[in-house]
């Protein structure tokens, strides 16, 4: 891939598991990463945040013992939690001179044109006018990932949407390993992956949150969605947003899924 400092737009995909607590939100690690997001934009840098947490925060808005298991009870918290996400990222990111927007779509938008093309112009005119657009997926009508994607495979299809020159996926690993390193510890980080293959996909034993729905095999699926379109793929761990700065002056810990140099940088 081309260097980072030539990076001009990057979507940012954080999980439930990176910004929320066991009962809610979790306010100082949302400053963070309005802070540190903020930064990057004034650097020139384009921004577009895909983010999960909506259900998180429904559920406890909604003082929900558990996180819900029924579909219909997972679409409320998410429809009442969405409203609760927004209002915290509008406090955030104004405290920073930043002004945001909401994009809730679903993975369908890529299979009609108009619509598809509707959000790639209403994303375009954002980020012209210096907007910050955060997507989450339309939960409260949608089954797709609010089931089993926790957002990593719209966080690929929002950076195909905007021609986006790098992906980055925060989580609650550090990256891909040859093996699960909750179970292994001689487990070790894979730095770079050239290519999805099976041997690849067989890596990603079920590594479910309690929190977010996304495994690593959904971050697998999303990396070789980017890599058909052209866009790089980092997988990091979000524990300190400030990894973005380290991502962006190329001095990380995480997994890198490249591509070729002469098919990259479509925006």
């Amino acid at each position: 891939m081309k260097e980072m400092k030539d990076i001009k737009r990057i979507v940012v995909k954080v999980g439930s598991s990176t910004i929320t607590r066991e009962n809610g939100l979790n306010l100082r690690k949302i400053d963070q990463l309005a802070m540190v997001l903020s930064d990057i934009k004034n650097k020139g840098i384009d921004v577009v945040l895909v983010s999960s947490g909506a259900v998180s925060a429904g559920a406890s808005k909604l003082k929900m013992k558990t996180r819900p298991s029924l579909m219909r009870e997972k679409q409320a918290a998410a429809s009442v939690g969405q409203c609760e996400l927004m209002f915290i990222y509008d406090k955030f990111f104004s405290q920073y001179g930043q002004t945001i927007s909401q994009l809730l779509i679903t993975k369908t938008i890529t299979a009609n044109e108009t619509p598809r093309v509707n959000v790639i112009n209403t994303m375009e005119t954002l980020l012209q006018y210096g907007v910050i657009p955060i997507v989450n997926e339309n939960d409260s009508i949608a089954f797709d990932e609010i089931a089993y994607g926790d957002n990593d495979t719209l966080s690929a299809i929002t950076a195909y949407l905007v021609h986006a020159d790098l992906l980055v996926i925060l989580s609650d690993i550090d990256g891909l390993y040859d093996k699960n390193p909750s179970k292994y510890d001689d487990a070790k980080l894979i730095p770079v992956v050239d290519g999805i293959n099976s041997h690849i996909l067989s890596m990603a034993e079920d590594a479910s949150s309690n929190v977010g729905t996304g495994g690593m095999i959904t971050k697998l699926h999303a990396a070789q969605y980017a890599s058909e379109h052209n866009i790089p793929m980092i997988i990091a761990n979000g524990k300190q947003p400030s990894i973005l700065y380290d991502i962006l002056e190329d001095n990380y810990k995480g997994t890198l899924f490249d591509v070729k140099e002469e098919s990259y940088g479509t925006h």
